[in-house]
This record gives C-alpha cells, structure tokens and sequence, in this order.
C-alpha cells in the first residue's frame, strides 16, 4: 500500500479528515469527530500506520504478522503500528482501518461522528 492509497482509504470513511497537528510537519493523522483513529508519516520508508485496535485483538495480530507490533509512542494496549510493506494482505490493512475507525467513532459523543 502506498502512502497515497493509505491516505485515500483513510478519508474515504465517513467524516475523516487529514491533519498535521504536531511540531513534526512529517506527522500525519487522520481523525473523525476530532479524535484520531490513524497516525502515519507519509514519507516514510517503510511506511507505517498506528492504529486503535481491541485489546485482545491487537494481542494476536501481534502475535500472528511480524509487521504489526504495538503502537509507537501509543496505549500498547489499544494501539498496533503496522508495517505496509506487502507482508500483509490489502484487504486486511484495510479492515484495520476501518475497525480503529469504528472504535474512534463509536466513542463520541451522539451526532459528533
């Protein structure tokens, strides 16, 4: 997946958004109802994206795919970053995307999403 492709299966859920909120211009994130459900650096090499992820399932993502390991500078409980190198089906990275999507946006407020 390309930086691009993954900026573009981030913003097609519903009321996400692409913000650059950090000192770090390189940092982006992509939140729905102001809070983040994707965090990434376009740039880098490999590329990689931390999501939120239930518990117990983060646990055996990690535990399955070497590519995703618990969040960078996250709640390892409830976040995994996830290498997009190929080692990982399309289709999967997508789910992710959408699951921590959904889990952002089932904790908002009514109406907020």
């Amino acid at each position: 997946m390309t930086a691009a492709e993954l900026g573009a299966a981030c913003l097609a859920l519903t009321g996400a958004v692409e913000e650059r909120p950090f000192r770090d211009a390189e940092v982006t994130v992509y939140k729905v109802g102001g809070k983040i459900f994707a965090i990434t650096r376009l740039a880098a090499d490999p590329l990689r994206v931390s999501l939120k992820c239930e518990p117990e399932l983060a646990q055996q993502l990690r535990l399955t795919y070497p590519a995703i390991t618990p969040g960078y500078h996250l709640n390892k409980r409830h976040w995994n970053t996830v290498v997009l190198d190929d080692s990982l089906p399309r289709q999967m990275v997508l789910d992710m995307i959408e699951d921590s999507y959904d889990l952002v946006a089932a904790s908002l407020p009514r109406g907020a999403g």
